[in-house]
Formats: structure tokens, C-alpha cells, sequence
């Protein structure tokens, strides 16, 4: 699917778009967020979450939740990471995301009944999902529905880190998130695993 394609599907159906964040940490879980934009949201405030600072993250992350038309959440853990390897888990977290922001819309009535969903992963593989789904590589950085959930997952899984900080100060996980920085490596040799370290990771590379 073309993004010539995506402009014009939009007129036609309604785009979902899907991405997830934390796939290189050595802690914590994978996050994944699902939206549908409306033809009226302020696009311009939009781009790759990695693009954007902190605070227009907080900010967008915050317009997002209030003015799409639905949005959803998904995580694997972990222990689900170790166990079924992170692409694995980044798809089942991507499923979830989906799942719960039709659940969502389902409750609140939010979405027009009976209208078509086309769903735009970022990268090269879809999640088993029952409507009709294309991955395109950099899609946070070319779909608006693409950019929303990354901003999503990325301030959502941002605010988990922020949290686990408080349970394990030791490790840093307020500045590094999670992601394999020096000072998170030297912590995990010094302390030992954490309890949400994902152990199929090589904490030394």
C-alpha cells in the first residue's frame, strides 16, 4: 500500500495506525498503542515520537487521548519477551493495542457503525488482526495515524519506566528507560537482575 493510496483510502475507509516502543531495552515490557485519527485532528502537532521532546510528547500524547476517535494500549512483558522473543511480543503487544481500542470505541460508541478499518503497522510484519493490515517501513514518520501511536506507546511505556524507577532506584531506569546505556549495564553487573530485566538479553554486549 502506497501512501498516494493511504491519502486516498482515507475518503473510503478509516486508517488505524499501529506502533510499539521498547523493543531494545534489556528491562521492562514492550508497549504498543493503536489510533484512529478523526478528519478534524490537528495534524501539525504530529511527527516520529523520537522527533519530538518530552514535553510536545506529553502534550500530543494529551490532545491524542481527548480528540481521536479511538485509541488503545497494549503491552507484553517481560517474561513474555523472554519467552516468545521480542518480535513475537512486540506483535501480540500491537494485538492487544488493538483489541482493547475497539473494546474502547465498542463501549463509547465512538466509531460510525459498519465502517471499513485499514490498519498501517510500522515496520515489516502485521499482528494477527481480523481487518486487512499493511506494514510499511517508517510509517511513524510518513502516517499521522502512524506518528499518533508512537507517541502513545512511547509515553506510555515512558511513564511505566518512570514508576519502576521508584521500585528500583538502583537502576537508573528514570534516565535510560530501560534502553542498554553504559550506566544501565554497569548497574545490572553491580545489583544484580532486576526484577523486570528481560533475561534472554546480554546485558555485557
Amino acid at each position: 500500500m502506497t501512501l498516494t493510496r493511504i491519502e486516498r483510502d482515507r475518503n473510503i475507509h478509516l486508517i488505524c495506525g499501529i506502533d510499539e516502543a521498547g523493543r531494545g531495552p534489556l528491562a521492562g515490557p514492550v508497549c504498543a498503542a493503536a489510533v484512529i485519527l478523526g478528519k478534524k485532528f490537528p495534524v501539525y502537532i504530529l511527527n516520529d515520537s523520537k522527533k519530538l521532546s518530552a514535553a510536545k510528547r506529553y502534550e500530543a500524547q494529551r490532545i491524542i487521548c481527548t480528540d481521536a476517535l479511538a485509541w488503545g494500549v497494549g503491552w507484553a512483558s517481560h517474561t513474555e519477551i523472554d519467552d516468545i522473543n521480542i518480535l513475537q511480543a512486540s506483535l501480540l503487544a500491537m494485538k492487544r493495542a488493538y483489541d482493547e481500542m475497539m473494546k474502547k470505541a465498542a463501549s463509547a460508541r465512538s466509531l460510525p457503525l459498519g465502517e471499513n478499518i485499514d490498519v498501517i503497522i510500522d515496520g515489516t510484519y502485521c499482528p494477527k488482526i481480523n481487518v486487512p493490515c499493511t506494514a510499511i517501513v517508517k510509517a511513524d514518520a510518513k502516517v499521522p495515524e502512524v506518528m499518533a501511536a508512537s507517541i502513545l506507546a512511547k509515553t506510555e511505556r515512558d511513564a511505566y519506566m518512570d514508576e519502576m524507577a521508584k521500585q528500583y532506584p538502583q537502576y537508573g531506569y528514570e534516565h535510560h528507560k530501560g534502553y542498554p546505556t553504559q550506566a544501565h549495564r554497569e548497574a545490572v553487573l553491580k545489583y544484580g537482575p532486576s526484577p523486570i530485566q528481560r533475561m534472554s538479553f546480554n546485558v555485557k554486549e
